[in-house]
């Protein structure tokens, strides 16, 4: 009797690079390693075949094969006797493998070199433990429980839900969202991406960095988070194996003379050694707002449970930006701010505006470019040339020069990246809430402007 492969999920998270044995009409043995063994359901699997190679060669002349996996925590090695039934090229299937292998290829440059070919699906026919694999027996797995009992899917639901529903504002809201990631579930590495323009996402909020991150910049369609923005799909990778194998098949290609056409390395913000990454797409009505991501040193960190859960929080977040954005328009539509609050003087802060790029620098310094960038020079110009320090989203909206888009302008997730920007280099020009839509802009320096063509 087969037992049911979905107990065996951590098997298939790839920690572990699985072998694979096939046999010639010959009766010439073939044993490889293998990109990936896909769980389809609990009685097939799925091969990832990436080039015409001796093992898609044996199995089209004799479908019979055997593959060894791995528990990447008890290290208990289990064997399985599959029979090859057919290769797909197209369908749900091979989409999610091979948006899988895309993510992987865009990062280290090798797309259009390491793609799928198909998705090769084998019918298990027998599954069996090894035996005296390990001389002293598989260690047990210790779990530990909170003191207040195990902390259920429900009650993280319930915790995450009510963080979401209790923010007043996009930032409030960031806040609260990656603060319970890190407490309820211990995910220590987080960030959100919101677009930034047609073709770029920008990081406006993060934990676990180092540096914050603020301000990087990812193009739609590169690597994990950007093919999770293009394609408005979850997407999870885990294992060392599947950036090891990207690694392993870039250099081959470098050393063999192929290097000059391939593309750039894709530089994305976050862990340089991240074991496992689980990207969410922030979608509302059709809309893509932004996006989560997830990284862990850890590549067990993210099991399958987590892509539905996770996907559910991903959906409460993208309706309360929803919901905050509808209110502040509305609010707007109802009152303009008209306070002003005192301008602060003393000693000289020199601030350049590039018109070309729309690029703000501090002295030498880069500071915040594109809309962010007007925004702060409009606010600056105002202040220096005015005296205003009260501002609201309403005149920023309304002012044609930002080219802020008429529906869905983004407006507040660009306020938020430029209000961190500032306390991270420009600690003397700060943006202070004052009621929804409204800010106040409190310079502790004289400011010195240029433009520059």
């Amino acid at each position: 009797m087969i037992p049911r492969l979905s107990r065996y999920a951590r098997c298939f998270q790839g920690v572990i690079p699985s072998g694979i044995a096939t046999c010639a009409r010959d009766g010439t043995p073939n044993v490889t390693y293998i990109s990936q063994v896909y769980f389809v359901d609990d009685r097939h699997v799925a091969l990832s075949c990436q080039f015409f190679n001796k093992t898609r060669k044996n199995l089209e002349e004799n479908p019979h094969a055997q593959i060894e996996l791995w528990d990447p925590l008890t290290f208990e090695c289990f064997r399985l006797r599959v029979r090859f039934l057919r290769a797909e090229t197209s369908g749900p299937l091979f989409e999610s493998m091979a948006l899988r292998i895309e993510t992987i290829a865009s990062q280290f440059g090798l797309t259009g070199v390491f793609k799928l070919l198909s998705a090769d699906v084998c019918e298990v026919i027998q599954f069996e433990e090894v035996e005296d694999f390990m001389a002293s027996g598989p260690p047990e797995v210790a779990t530990i429980e909170p003191e207040d009992g195990p902390l259920t899917e429900i009650r993280a639901l319930q915790c995450l839900s009510a963080r979401i529903s209790r923010a007043t504002s996009l930032d409030e809201l960031l806040t609260a969202t990656l603060d319970a990631f890190q407490e309820v579930f211990g995910f220590g590495h987080s960030m959100v991406l919101v677009p930034e323009g047609e073709r770029r996402l920008v990081t406006i909020a993060s934990r676990g960095y180092g540096e914050s991150g603020v301000g990087a910049e990812v193009v739609f369609g590169e690597g994990l988070i950007g093919i999770v923005a293009a394609e408005q799909r979850l997407l999870r990778v885990g294992g060392a194996r599947d950036t090891s194998y990207g690694r392993a098949v870039r250099d081959r290609v470098v050393a063999t003379g192929g290097g000059g056409a391939l593309h750039p390395e894709i530089p994305l913000p976050g862990l340089h050694d991240a074991a496992a990454q689980l990207a969410l797409p922030l979608v509302a009505q059709g809309r893509l707002l932004g996006v989560i991501a997830l990284e862990s040193r850890n590549p067990l960190a993210f099991d399958e449970w987590h892509e539905a859960f996770l996907q559910i929080i991903a959906t409460q977040v993208a309706m309360a930006i929803d919901r905050l954005v509808d209110e502040e328009l509305e609010e707007e539509a109802l009152e303009d701010a008209t306070g002003e609050l005192p301008a602060v003087a003393p000693a000289p802060l020199k601030l350049t505006f590039y018109k070309r790029d729309d690029c703000v620098f501090i002295g030498d310094e880069y500071l915040v470019r594109n809309i962010p960038g007007k925004i702060l020079w409009k606010l600056l110009r105002a202040f220096v040339g005015e005296g205003r320090t009260a501002f609201t989203n309403r005149e920023l909206r309304l002012d044609p020069w930002l080219g802020l888009p008429e529906i869905r302008d983004n407006l507040e997730s660009r306020l938020i990246l430029l209000r961190r920007r500032l306390e991270e280099k420009c600690p003397e020009i700060r943006m202070v809430p004052a009621g929804r839509g409204r800010f106040a802009l409190e310079v502790t320096r004289t400011l010195a402007l240029a433009e520059r063509d």
